[in-house]
């Protein structure tokens, strides 16, 4: 699969992977200077790319591992969702989980991004739905008793 990508600016890179079979591809900074992002704060952070994903399709942005379980940094929404049909710069709002300040530097891997295919579907309201051994039991029920 081929994805169109436009970079905005001399400075934004490419999606780039860490392996051969690796399911996300970096997504960089792009910003002229490190910026501070405090505990529990969320800065948005440009890659300075726009992407054309074909239809039937979108990008995920999801947080890296590494940086998440040793930095405290992720996606503020967990995961993005880039539509098909968006052309504008692909953005990662990007959160601090941590108690202390974190410098976030030009170039560095902020988040990845995984193209995946969707279904469309039609909703139907329905006055019944059909039953199942597990019914309306919510959060946890299926877990430890």
């Amino acid at each position: 699969m081929r994805i169109r990508i436009k970079k905005l600016t001399d400075t934004a890179r490419m999606p780039g992977r860490g392996s051969a079979a690796a399911a996300g591809y970096d997504l960089y900074a792009d910003i002229m200077e490190p910026k501070e992002l405090g505990p529990h704060e969320t800065m948005m952070v440009t890659t300075g790319l726009s992407m054309e994903i074909p239809e039937g399709f979108f990008g995920a942005v999801f947080a890296r591992s590494g940086l998440a379980a040793k930095e405290g940094l992720r996606p503020a929404n967990c995961v993005g969702v880039v539509d098909a049909d968006y052309r504008g710069p692909i953005t990662v709002a990007l959160h601090n989980d941590g108690e202390v300040t974190r410098l976030i530097e030009p170039g560095e891997r902020i988040a990845q991004i995984v193209i995946m295919p969707f279904l469309t579907v039609e909703y139907e309201e329905a006055e019944e739905l059909t039953e199942t051994e597990r019914g309306s039991a919510g959060f946890g029920s299926t877990g430890k008793h």
